[in-house]
């Protein structure tokens, strides 16, 4: 097992933390469930170095259900206006290659991972 990249997870940290400020939901309950999972995520990616194309789309799901469990949903869609209330979900499943945003109903993409403040 290999030492893992810090640009790998100082992206994914990155790309993250733009999009929970742009939702404005980087408080101290999100922040910390981002660092807890790129912890987590450099612990797994040592363990299987060909997954590091994954590893923000992983962490961004982490950090997903962290805060669902915590506060609810993140991040809402705000493209719909018509229908429940729903999140943004990432796409592909596994997070990766090049990790997006994609309406949980619609199934439309949002944004790529670190540009839900760019639309």
């Amino acid at each position: 097992m290999g030492r893992v990249d810090e640009r790998l997870l100082i992206d994914a940290r990155a790309r993250v933390l733009a999009d929970l400020t742009a939702r404005r939901q980087a408080t101290a309950v999100a922040v910390s469930a981002l660092e807890d999972a790129c912890v987590a995520r450099q612990w797994w990616a040592e363990q299987w170095p060909e997954g590091h194309v994954y590893v923000a789309g992983l962490v961004a799901q982490d950090v997903q259900d962290a805060l669902f469990e915590a506060v609810g949903r993140w991040p809402m869609c705000l493209d719909c206006t018509d229908g429940p209330v729903h999140s943004l979900y990432i796409q592909p499943d596994l997070g990766g290659p090049d990790p997006v945003w994609v309406c949980e109903e619609t199934g439309t993409l949002a944004a790529g991972l670190g540009f839900l403040g760019k639309v």
